[in-house]
Order: structure tokens, then C-alpha cells, then sequence
């Protein structure tokens, strides 16, 4: 009786092995015809960071590496080798394993530092600052500022003048940090370093001298420049009453004319038969 169980066990076993057997054939085989009807991802080297890139920092074998990426999805400017990077200057900050692209690197002539962030026709110039101008100290690297000067007007009356002359001006440097503080913190800063053009350094240069600057935070993604008119003293303090006019000679208070002489009096005296008449001035 065991034995005739022993048996029929068996059987059953061998069974359900020769049916998972084929079930597993079978989805390998489905699995090969859907692998083959699939096209194939054609893979290509690309370089990356290999750590945080900080801006006019140079680059060498140690800072980058290469990864597999898609050849299909590569975008443009990316490179393949480590050499075309070498000892090339990075202009924007990069994050660990972020792809380096063209836009990301100074001309390879271009050196290091803060000078190989600085596109060509632009110029970088620094302005002495303290809380209040540098904005309690958030006007950091990145940040964009309108500049404003107030000095005296030229027009020959001492009246005081503030006038908006550059605006959506990038924040180069702060004394000599190139980066925000990444918890977003105000950093007291003596010297702020703006990126203008050659004609907006003149007036930058220009203000430093005539009057007092102030910088205006902005939004960094606003580009929008409204030109605001110059806003004068009087305007925002209100204008003194205009003072009364000097007298002039038609309007100076005439002398009262000298009274008139009193007529004279005369007295006649009669003495017997003869009249005579005496005239006496009035005093």
C-alpha cells in the first residue's frame, strides 16, 4: 500500500515538473521574440562632474568622468572626452554628476578665476558697499540689481537727485565669493562686484564720484526695464512757498506833497480922515 503511494506521489511530482519545465521555456522564448523585436539603445560616452564645480574653478582629470548615455538623447554641446575639458575654466556652477556642456566653460585661452567668467564685451566693477546698500546683504553672486545714484542736481538750485541708472545688473562677486550661501543666508560684504557693459561702467564709475549709490534687489527672472523718471527733492518733500516779489519804483509809497502856505491877512486902520490897509503873512 505505501509502496503503491510512493508511486502515484512520483508520478505526480514528475507531472508538475515537466509542466513548470515548459511554462519556463516558453517565457524564455517570448522574452527572446520580444528582445529581438526591440531596437537596440545605442550607448555613448559623455563627461559629467565628478563633484561640485564652483564658478572660475579649473578643470583637470580628477573633477570629471565619463558615463554611459544615450546616443540618441545626447544634447548638444556635450563632451566625449576628458581632454576637451582640461584646464578649462567653468563659468556656472555645476552639481556631482551634472553633464558639462560648451555653455558651461570659458574659452580654453581664457585662464581661471573670476576674469574667465566674464563673457567678452562685458565688463566687471566693483562697488564699495555697506548693509544698507548692498541690501542688508543679500545682493550675492547670481543675484540681479538695479543701480541708483542721488547726488545734486546740475541745474544751479542744490537740490538733491536720485536717478536709476542701470538696471537687471548680475551680482559677479561678493568681496571675493563667486557663490551664493546655499542656505540662502545675508553675508556682510564691504565691495560688490557687478557685470555692466563698457558704457554702464563709465556710469557706474561716474557715480561713484558725483553721489551717493544704493543698489535695488531684484528678481532674478525679471528683465523687465522700466526706466523710472528722476525723482527730485521738491517732488518728494513738497516745494517751499515761492518768495514775495522786491518792490519796485512804481510801487514805492509816494511822498505826501508839503501843505499849502495859509493866505495872508490884512488890517485897516483909519486915523481921522485918512484909510490905510496893511497886509501881514500868515506864519
Amino acid at each position: 500500500m505505501n509502496r503503491n503511494r510512493m508511486m502515484v506521489g512520483l508520478a505526480v511530482a514528475v507531472l508538475l515538473a515537466f509542466v513548470l519545465s515548459a511554462y519556463i521555456y516558453h517565457a524564455f522564448k517570448a522574452e527572446q521574440v520580444r528582445a529581438a523585436a526591440s531596437p537596440v539603445v545605442r550607448m555613448t560616452n559623455i563627461v559629467v562632474a565628478a563633484e561640485n564645480l564652483k564658478i572660475g574653478e579649473r578643470l583637470d582629470a580628477n573633477k570629471v568622468k565619463t558615463i554611459q548615455w544615450p546616443s540618441s538623447a545626447k544634447p548638444d554641446g556635450m563632451f566625449s572626452d576628458i581632454a576637451d575639458v582640461a584646464n578649462r575654466a567653468v563659468i556656472t556652477n555645476i552639481q556631482e554628476n551634472e553633464p558639462i556642456l560648451a555653455g558651461n566653460l570659458a574659452p580654453t585661452e581664457a585662464g581661471a578665476g573670476l576674469s574667465a567668467t566674464i563673457p567678452e564685451g562685458m565688463r566687471a566693477v566693483s562697488v564699495a558697499v555697506n548693509d544698507v546698500v548692498a541690501v542688508a546683504g543679500f545682493a550675492q553672486p547670481g543675484t540681479s540689481v538695479d543701480v541708483m545714484v542721488t547726488g545734486q542736481s546740475q541745474g544751479g538750485n542744490n537740490e538733491q537727485v536720485t536717478r536709476t541708472i542701470l538696471e537687471d545688473v548680475r551680482v559677479l562677486a561678493a568681496n571675493q565669493r563667486t557663490e551664493q550661501d546655499r542656505q540662502g543666508q545675508a553675508q556682510t560684504v564691504t565691495v560688490i562686484t557687478l557685470l555692466v557693459t563698457p558704457e554702464d561702467a563709465d556710469k557706474l564709475a561716474m557715480a561713484n564720484t558725483m553721489g551717493r549709490v544704493q543698489l535695488a534687489l531684484r528678481n532674478a527672472i525679471d528683465e523687465n526695464k522700466t526706466a523710472p523718471p528722476p525723482l527730485y527733492q521738491a517732488s518728494l518733500l513738497g516745494a517751499p512757498p515761492p518768495a514775495a516779489p522786491a518792490p519796485t519804483a512804481t510801487h514805492a509809497k509816494a511822498k505826501p506833497a508839503a501843505p499849502a502856505a495859509p493866505p495872508a491877512y490884512s488890517v485897516e486902520v483909519i486915523r481921522a480922515s485918512k484909510r490905510e490897509v496893511s497886509e501881514f503873512p500868515n506864519k
